[in-house]
């Protein structure tokens, strides 16, 4: 590292990450300058953003990527597009082709570590998923959920682009569902129409505070809030561990039955196998124009993937500030304050 402190370039900087991380790499002394990049104008001077320069670019472009990672120590990659109305072919022209080209344009400035924002998704929603998989377990892609496939075929990919550039570190994350104030209703942690209505829902909840009845199957399901994530990526930017894939998730695992009570409702209990199997059914149904995409988020329902976080917490020194239920207490404050 050189004694002027480290150079971080940033794909994607507004959105709910880049939000949970850009402001600790300004409060932190090893760190000199941030670079971001992103499709939407956007003042960091505007949130006192003091070390970052921002430029206006897509990460299609090679030669807008060429001139942002210049002199960059750490690339992180966070632009990734969830769903929304754009074409397949140019979803996965960002999600897919736009993640290598970074890599690759981060190799060609010299970085040297590549940071990537991946997900629990990418172990898939398999029946021989075990509870509590550590990072040992394969990635797989999903059987029908884009998200979850893209974020499988990249962790692949990004695996063998790093075995060609040696010199280049790779750090993985893989967060569960991520919560906190910024993140339900954030388009980048949730697709458009589940994050508005998951707004519009704990608003509603919190405001009307009556005990209503709600089926719920005891689904195991684990959050993490957003600032926790934010810390994990500074610690991967810092190289506080090796290089690798990282589980991140808050301490505990919550049910479906959990969540409702939370919100005031009254869970209904009905058997698990129930909602593995409408989610598996559901997963069976053709594809159409007018089944929106969203829909497809239903399959993370069949097999939900439960993580082990030890090695976080081992090599890369990372502890939650917030358990899983803190992380879901937080939102839900934050959406009765907005309400």
């Amino acid at each position: 590292m050189p004694s002027d402190g480290l150079t971080v370039a940033i794909t994607g900087p507004t959105g709910t990450f880049g939000f949970g991380l850009v402001p600790l790499l300004e409060a932190e002394p090893r760190v000199a300058r941030v670079v971001g990049i992103a499709r939407r104008s956007f003042d960091p001077s505007a949130h006192g953003w003091s070390k970052m320069e921002y430029r206006q670019g897509d990460v299609r472009d090679p030669e807008s990527l060429q001139a942002t990672f210049a002199e960059a120590d750490v690339v992180v990659h966070l632009a990734f597009m969830i769903t929304g109305t754009a074409a397949h072919e140019t979803v996965r022209a960002i999600n897919v082709e736009g993640t290598l080209g970074v890599f690759a344009a981060a190799a060609g400035a010299g970085a040297h570590r590549f940071v990537y924002a991946s997900s629990v998704a990418a172990y898939g929603f398999h029946s021989d998923n075990p509870i509590g998989m550590t990072e040992e377990w394969p990635v797989r892609p999903a059987d029908r959920l884009f998200y979850a496939q893209e974020k499988a075929e990249l962790e692949q990919l990004l695996a063998e682009q790093a075995q060609a550039h040696p010199n280049l570190q790779l750090y993985l994350l893989r967060p569960s569902i991520v919560l906190g104030p910024h993140a339900v209703g954030a388009k980048d942690v949730l697709p458009a129409p589940v994050a508005a209505a998951a707004q519009q829902m704990l608003r509603l909840a919190h405001r009307l505070r009556v005990p209503v009845p709600v089926p719920a199957a005891d689904l195991p399901m684990q959050f993490i809030h957003e600032d926790d994530v934010g810390q994990a990526l500074l610690k991967c930017v810092l190289a506080e561990g090796p290089p690798g894939a990282y589980n991140i998730a808050g301490d505990g695992v919550l049910t479906a039955a959990d969540v409702l009570r939370e919100l005031g409702l009254t869970p209904l209990p009905i058997p698990s196998a129930v909602a593995r199997g409408a989610a598996e059914l559901a997963g069976l149904i053709p594809r159409a124009p007018f089944i929106p995409p969203a829909t497809e988020w239903i399959e993370a329902m069949s097999h939900p993937a439960i993580m082990d976080t030890t090695k976080a917490k081992r090599e890369l020194g990372w502890r939650p500030q917030y358990t899983g239920l803190e992380a879901l207490r937080d939102t839900l404050g934050a959406s009765d304050q907005a309400s």
